[in-house]
C-alpha cells in the first residue's frame, strides 16, 4: 500500500512538474523577413497613397497550441511607396512620413505591438479577413505613446510554422500625429486620421 501511495505521489509531483514547465516556457515563434504590413492613407477626397513596411519580431509565444502573447516592432525606415509614379515623388512621400510631421523616426525608430490577451471570435464583419477566427488585444506604442488597439485576425498554427493575417485600422492622431487633419483644410490637404493596415505575418520556432 505504502508503495502504491509514493508512486501515485511521485507521478502527480512529475506531471505537475511538466505543466509549470511548459506554462514557463511556451513555445516561441519568430517572424520570417517576408512578414509585411500594407499600409494606405486618404486624403478627405478619397485618393489614397499606399505601401508597405517591414515586421520584425522579439518573438511570439504559444502555448497548448494558441498564440497567447508576444510582440513585434515595425522599423520606421522600412517604409515603402507603392502607387506613386515616379521614384523621386515615392521618396520624397516617404522621407516626409519618417520625419517629425509624422513618424519621426530620428526619435523614434520603431512603431511596436504587444499582444495583451488572444480570443476566439466567430464573427463575420465587413473588413475582417476571410476565416478570421481569432480576436487579438494589445497595446500599439508610437512616438513613445502607448494606446490599446485589438482586431480580428486569421491564425493557422501548423507544426513549426505560424500565420497571421488581419486587417485594422487605427486613429494617428492619438499617438499625436496630427499633421493635416484640421478639419477647416480644404479636403485635398486634409489627411484622414484614421490608416488603414493589412497584417500578414509568417513565423517558424
Amino acid at each position: 500500500m505504502k508503495k502504491k501511495i509514493l508512486l501515485l505521489t511521485a507521478a502527480s509531483a512529475f506531471l505537475c512538474n511538466c505543466t509549470d514547465h511548459d506554462l514557463q516556457n511556451p513555445d516561441r515563434f519568430s517572424l520570417n523577413p517576408q512578414s509585411v504590413a500594407e499600409w494606405k492613407g486618404f486624403l478627405k477626397t478619397g485618393y489614397f497613397n499606399n505601401g508597405t513596411i517591414k515586421v520584425e519580431s522579439d518573438d511570439i509565444k504559444v502555448e497548448n497550441g494558441k498564440v497567447t502573447g508576444g510582440s513585434f516592432n515595425i522599423p520606421v525606415s522600412s517604409i515603402i511607396n507603392l502607387n506613386l509614379p515616379t521614384d523621386e515623388i515615392k521618396e520624397q512621400l516617404v522621407h516626409h512620413l519618417q520625419s517629425p510631421d509624422f513618424f519621426n523616426m530620428a526619435l523614434h525608430p520603431n512603431v511596436r505591438y504587444e499582444i495583451t490577451d488572444v480570443l476566439p471570435y466567430s464573427a463575420t464583419k465587413e473588413g475582417d479577413v476571410v476565416g478570421a477566427n481569432y480576436w487579438i488585444n494589445g497595446t500599439l506604442t508610437i512616438l513613445g505613446r502607448q494606446n490599446p488597439v485589438s482586431f480580428p485576425a486569421k491564425i493557422v498554427l501548423s507544426g513549426n510554422f505560424l500565420s497571421v493575417e488581419a486587417n485594422l485600422k487605427f486613429d494617428r492622431t492619438k499617438w499625436g500625429i496630427t499633421y493635416a487633419s484640421d478639419p477647416d483644410l480644404a479636403p485635398e490637404n486634409y489627411i484622414e486620421p484614421m490608416i488603414e493596415v493589412h497584417l500578414q505575418l509568417s513565423a517558424s520556432k
